[in-house]
């Protein structure tokens, strides 16, 4: 990449309503450097890196100076958009949320026109350069697959290359690594150690010191919207980003023994599981007693969404498995269990797009429901409002989902599980999007839950994101659900 592309923000502010998300920011980004990006949960990094993409633009207060610059020259705003590849937890959840279920080739092909739909017929030579791409990452055997039937990992990954395939002078990632396994990891390693040999310059934010990328060589921090401190980017700096997740995570998980006699909640007898005609487990035999609390380790796509949706009740069993749940005879309507089970994942939270207000999202959750038919009464509202408070949420319940940063909504979600008084939890990567603070506050507060008789089955990449007080361990390999010593997962 010979061209250098100057971003340079002088006085920028932005605001969202009456709140400055962004503030006093003074900041020049040259061509050829790559910027990690740090900050607490709500310390404004996604609308910051929008911000630098230009799909959100400074609150005009009359001193503000934002300025795209190529070889010197300066760009307008639509032209700089080309030469920028943003992406985020949402370009991800788009795909659900509108049903885009492209095959992989169509969906890394959109990238070269900076569409999001395939609008015209893919050329040789797009098809080429396409083909190079998923090559490069590891995908091309992926190339006809539906883009919704692949695995968390294998989408981020085609959203990657999708972004590549652009040639962006600047590269725009926020938590990419979020969700990922070992594997997937050193995948996305390889492909931007590449693209920094053809000279990619980037912004990329991050919670863990394992996620700032080789070659980073400088470093930012925001907090509370406004620029803390920029810097080159020294060995230093991830000790210290390590050191703070260190000093607030509790000490190591150890299997405990369950109670003994506890009351099975849910039992599964020779189950297969498919999703979408795809085999995803064979012949699973579980069970969970009241009183115990699971780990669920696996590789991105072994199955650890689909087990969790599961035992949920959102996926079934095929023909000649069986599961049971507590208090549900046959027959009855799986709504009835789904009001006694809290659910945190991912996918639930890109289905959260919808124009509710945080009031109505929390409240949904006594009915484990996607939002409200009806308003809430006023049980739902103290409900709600007392979860709220206890995340922390309440200076921003006048906010839509949307508008809240990444670990703001997972921990609305959280407060939408606990809404209806749940027996059980199921999390998927619930800890994914927090911050080092709010991942050891989350685990202590796990800890007081599983004390109060709510058992846990969660599905983690990370075992010190467990916290303390697991019974037992899951590891979901080759469709086969196998027991674990805790210690030694992960």
């Amino acid at each position: 990449m010979s061209a250098q592309m100057e971003i340079v923000l002088r006085d920028v502010a932005v605001r969202r309503g009456d709140r400055w998300v962004l503030n006093d920011l003074n900041l020049r980004l040259t061509g050829g450097e790559r910027w990690v990006l740090i900050g607490g949960n709500g310390a404004g990094k996604t609308q910051f890196l929008k911000l630098l993409a230009g799909d959100v633009w400074p609150t005009p207060t009359g001193r503000e100076r934002f300025d795209y610059r190529l070889d010197g020259r300066r760009l307008d705003r639509a032209t700089a958009k080309r030469r920028i590849a943003y992406l985020g937890a949402e370009r991800q959840d788009k795909y659900a949320r509108y049903g885009w279920n492209l095959p992989v080739r169509d969906v890394v092909a959109t990238g070269v026109h900076g569409t999001d739909l395939l609008l015209q017929p893919i050329t040789p030579a797009v098809r080429r350069r396409v083909d190079a791409m998923l090559r490069d990452c590891g995908l091309l055997s992926l190339a006809t697959r539906r883009f919704l039937s692949l695995s968390y990992g294998q989408k981020r990954l085609a959203l990657l290359a999708r972004a590549l395939i652009q040639r962006p002078l600047w590269l725009l990632l926020d938590e990419f690594h979020n969700g990922l396994d070992q594997r997937f990891r050193a995948r996305m390693d390889k492909v931007l150690a590449r693209a920094r040999k053809r000279g990619q310059s980037w912004v990329i934010a991050v919670h863990r010191a394992a996620d700032v990328p080789a070659g980073t060589t400088h470093w930012m921090e925001l907090r509370d919207g406004r620029l803390l401190r920029t810097k080159p980017f020294e060995a230093a700096d991830a000790k210290r980003l390590a050191q703070d997740a260190e000093e607030t995570a509790l000490p190591r998980s150890r299997a405990l023994p369950a109670p003994a006699g506890g009351k099975t909640l849910v039992k599964l007898t020779n189950v297969d599981l498919y999703v979408e005609y795809r085999p995803v487990l064979r012949a699973v035999d579980w069970q969970l007693r009241a009183g115990e609390h699971w780990a669920v380790f696996g590789a991105n796509g072994a199955g650890k969404s689909s087990f969790l949706k599961l035992l949920y009740g959102d996926l079934s069993p095929a023909l000649g498995g069986h599961i049971e749940r507590d208090g549900l005879p046959r027959g009855a309507p799986i709504a009835a269990w789904k009001r006694q089970v809290g659910f945190v994942s991912p996918e639930l939270q890109s289905d959260y797009s919808i124009d509710a207000s945080l009031l109505d999202l929390v409240a949904s959750g006594r009915y484990a429901s996607i939002g409200l038919v009806d308003p809430p009464g006023a049980q739902d509202r103290r409900r709600a409002l007392h979860w709220l408070r206890f995340f922390d949420l309440l200076d921003v319940v006048e906010l839509r989902p949307r508008e809240l940063s990444y670990g703001q909504l997972r921990r609305a979600l959280f407060a939408r599980a606990l809404a209806g008084d749940p027996r059980l939890l199921l999390l998927d990567e619930p800890l994914t999007g927090l911050d080092p603070q709010q991942r050891a506050a989350m685990k202590r507060f796990l800890q007081r839950l599983m004390g109060l008789g709510v058992s846990l089955v969660m599905a983690v990449h990370h075992a010190e994101d467990l916290p303390k007080g697991i019974t037992g361990a899951l590891r979901l390999h080759k469709r086969r659900a196998e027991h674990l010593d805790l210690q030694s997962a992960n």
